[in-house]
C-alpha cells in the first residue's frame, strides 16, 4: 500500500503540508487518556477538569511538535535544501524532504538534524522552566501544564531527540541520522 494513501491532510504553516497517519489519531487518543489519568492522580482536579486537562495537554504536545519541527524547517531552509512538510506518526512527527533531493554532505543533515532540538531547548523548553517557575503558587492544572510543557520539551524533543532510536518501518529520529552522518 502507498504510504500516502495511509494520511491525511490537516493544514498548512509557513508553507509545509502537515499530515497525519492513523496512528496518531491512536496515539493521541491514548496520550489523551494517560494524562487524564495523570491530571487525576497528581492534582485535585475533577474527573471533567481532569479530561479536559488531559486534551488540552495533549494539543499542547503536538503544538511543540509542529515548532519542533518548525525549527527542521528553518534550519532546512538555511542550508539551501528545504523540507516539503511534516507527517504525524504516534505521538512524533517526522519532516519531508523532496524524494528527488541530490546526495548531500554530512554537514547538511546534521544541521537540518539539529534544528528542532535547538528550538526545542532554546526556546521552549528554557521559557516553560521559566514559566514553571513563575505559575509555582498557581493552581494543580496550570503547574501540572506547566511541568508537562517542560518535561515534554527537554526530555522528548531536545534530549530525547538526539539520542539515536530507529523506529522500524517507519520513522528515524534525530539520534540515528546525527549518528549515521557524524563520522563522514
Amino acid at each position: 500500500m502507498n504510504p500516502a494513501a495511509r494520511e491525511f491532510p490537516l493544514f498548512t504553516i509557513n508553507g509545509f503540508k502537515i499530515s497525519a497517519t492513523p496512528s496518531a489519531i491512536v496515539g493521541s487518543l491514548v496520550l489523551w487518556v494517560l494524562l487524564t489519568m495523570v491530571a487525576l492522580v497528581f492534582t485535585d482536579l475533577s474527573l471533567i477538569a481532569a479530561v479536559v486537562a488531559g486534551f488540552l495537554t495533549m494539543l499542547l504536545h503536538w503544538a511543540f511538535e509542529i515548532i519542533h519541527q518548525m525549527g527542521h524547517a528553518s534550519a532546512a531552509r538555511k542550508t539551501g535544501y528545504p523540507m516539503l512538510g511534516v507527517r504525524l506518526y504516534l505521538v512524533l512527527g517526522a519532516s519531508l524532504y523532496p524524494s528527488d533531493e541530490p546526495n548531500l554532505p554530512a554537514q547538511i543533515h546534521i544541521r537540518r538534524a539539529l534544528g528542532g532540538a535547538k528550538i526545542s531547548l532554546a526556546v521552549l523548553a528554557i521559557s516553560t522552566f521559566i514559566l514553571l517557575l513563575v505559575w509555582s503558587a498557581a493552581g494543580d492544572f496550570v503547574r501540572m501544564l506547566a511541568l508537562f510543557a517542560f518535561l515534554d520539551n527537554l526530555l522528548v524533543f531536545t534530549i530525547g531527540a538526539v539520542v539515536p532510536f530507529p523506529f522500524p518501518n517507519l520513522i528515524e529520529n534525530d539520534g540515528v541520522t546525527l549518528m549515521r552522518w557524524r563520522g563522514k
